[in-house]
């Protein structure tokens, strides 16, 4: 079954993350990625933290002939709406029909701070342009020849404030045709119910966002980041582990658990460490983690 089903069915959802290499060897994308066979689907990032990368297209479709279905990350930093229409047709030539459209973080918080920034189009925009070409036509009103179709998924911040404003940007980024979402980095599952509580009606599938702390320094640079909140329990638990990568992997499984009673599914960030995934999904699934 192809994601594009399996977010009209009732399944629990895993979705994960990879990054592309900082280069042309990709054995260790494609070691990370061979972690990743318990997974929906994997998604791609398109030079993430504004840090340049290999493209995120050709990645996907390495994942692609190694038998593994991508999401497909377009930001609309870098490219203007020429660049975005024209990658999201190559996709769909190369037999990737799901993307996750996002604005994209700013040159200014990346390697490249004197970077122009294009941003032509916003995210509702970028998502109307997916919907746009399925019809057979482009933004400046020229037929294709050939419809693509594509499964598009957005992105939200439960943790945002004010969190109403990101309840009324999912609706507007729905009606724009977008049919899945993943969120940003949640830690309070609390939090994310509540959030929850007010999307939920809107009957699309929501993945939140789950990190594997693996340091007290990594969890520092986290708690940086506009939009996060690490409960204080949690620092406790991982400031005074003798092995954080291990209790890393605890708390992830337990907020997976219990998420399972009333989320849609998950979206696992690794960020490297790929292989601790089945661990954590695995647990996840266990009434009591000891």
């Amino acid at each position: 079954m192809k994601f594009k089903d399996k977010i009209k069915s009732d399944k629990f959802l895993i979705t994960a993350e990879l990054f592309p290499p900082r280069g042309v060897d990709i054995s260790s994308f494609l070691r990370r990625a061979d972690c990743l066979s318990d997974v929906d689907a994997v998604n791609v990032t398109d030079n993430q933290r504004a840090s340049m990368r290999a493209g995120s297209l050709a990645m996907s479709k390495v994942l692609v002939d190694h038998g593994i279905e991508p999401i497909l990350q377009i930001v609309a930093r870098d490219k203007n709406r020429i660049a975005l229409q024209s990658e999201m047709l190559s996709a769909n030539i190369l037999g990737i029909e799901n993307i996750l459209l996002l604005s994209g973080d700013h040159p200014k918080t990346g390697e490249y701070p004197t970077a122009k920034a294009v941003y032509d189009l916003d995210t509702v925009q970028l998502i109307k342009t997916a919907r746009l070409l399925e019809t057979g036509v482009d933004l400046a009103g020229k037929q294709l020849s050939g419809n693509p179709r594509f499964c598009v998924g957005a992105v939200v911040n439960p943790s945002a404030q004010p969190n109403g404003l990101q309840a009324l940007m999912f609706a507007k980024k729905i009606k724009a045709g977008a049919e899945f979402f993943q969120t940003q980095a949640i830690f309070d599952v609390q939090q994310y119910k509540e959030f929850f509580a007010k999307i939920k009606h809107l009957k699309v599938k929501t993945l939140p966002g789950i990190i594997l702390i693996k340091s007290p320094q990594f969890m520092r640079f986290m708690q940086a980041l506009p939009g996060i909140n690490i409960p204080q329990e949690i620092q406790d638990r991982i400031n005074l582990a003798s092995n954080p990568l291990e209790e890393g992997i605890k708390i992830c499984s337990e907020v997976i658990r219990d998420l399972r009673s009333f989320a849609d599914g998950v979206h696992i960030m690794a960020i490297g460490t790929e292989e601790h995934i089945p661990e954590i999904i695995k647990n996840s699934l266990h009434s009591q983690i000891i």
